[in-house]
């Protein structure tokens, strides 16, 4: 596993507590065909936490993703979310009850602004109806500058102010992926997913966005899921680490218990044993 610079001060490496399950899926099975993605999956996310999601390609991380905000409907288990128990997630459900996004492949509305593409993160919390939009009157004029105003919060602190006005499909690929997390903390998630947020940057971007996500949890106590692939990067800014191959669930713990762990070990050395 590759090592990486620390990007959590030294502080935030002790043991740090964290709420009660925000989050629970029990014994999650999802099928395609004969193909089984996910096999009798279970675990936890605490409120507060950076929880990782690693495993070989194929291994079922999105898929598992996607069954937390509903895009998929497992074949058997359950969701416990907030409390409430779910056969499954419904995906307008999971936005509205504080799930949000961002996605492996880059989703965003390219010919939009940046700070357009932002404003599509609020229309879950507009009430005004589609006749007062259209006439930009009264009551929908002072929500949307009320929106406004707070998707230019997530401007600043995303440091993207120099891009706002600026189509997103002229952004460098870094700076799309910036603008894509910026679209997910404009909807104020409780819970944020993230698929391979850093996939493809470099250095220096792996690090700016390490230092996002960890701020994100941190300022804002927002809890996150994310699956990466830099397992420098996952070692370094989670607090618990899930590892699944092969749509199984082989280990569950600390970053250094992970680590350690010989069956997380083999699956990403390829190793087989008696």
């Amino acid at each position: 596993m590759a090592e990486a610079e620390n990007v959590r001060a030294e502080p935030s490496a002790q043991t740090r507590v964290f709420g009660e399950p925000v989050l629970t899926l029990e014994n999650i099975e999802l099928g395609f065909g004969g193909v089984k993605a996910i096999d009798n999956v279970s675990f936890e996310v605490r409120k507060g936490e950076v929880l990782a999601i690693i495993g070989p390609n194929g291994a079922g991380k999105s898929s598992m993703l996607n069954c937390i905000n509903g895009f998929y409907k497992p074949q058997s288990g359950s969701i416990t979310f907030k409390g409430r128990k779910l056969p499954a997630m419904d995906p307008h459900f999971a936005a509205a009850n504080g799930v949000a996004r961002t996605f492996q492949n880059i989703a965003l509305f390219r010919g939009m602004s940046t700070l357009d593409n932002l404003m599509t993160g609020r229309v879950l919390k507009m009430n005004r109806g589609f006749l007062w939009q259209a006439l930009y009157w009264g009551p929908a004029q002072r929500e949307e500058i009320e929106h406004r105003a707070y998707v230019e919060k997530v401007i600043d602190f995303l440091e993207i102010q120099a891009i706002r006005r600026t189509p997103v499909g002229r952004l460098p690929y870094g700076l799309q992926k910036r603008v894509e997390l910026g679209r997910a903390l404009a909807m104020e998630p409780d819970i944020l997913l993230l698929d391979e947020p850093m996939a493809g940057m470099n250095v220096e971007e792996k690090q700016d966005m390490s230092r996002f996500v960890l701020e994100v949890n941190e300022e804002f106590g927002t809890t996150i899921v994310l699956i990466e692939h830099d397992m420098g990067v996952v070692m370094d800014i989670s607090d618990r680490v899930v590892v699944l191959d092969y749509g199984r669930k082989i280990a569950d713990g600390t970053p250094d218990e992970v680590r350690a762990n010989q069956h997380v070990i083999d699956a990403y050395l390829g190793v087989a044993h008696d």
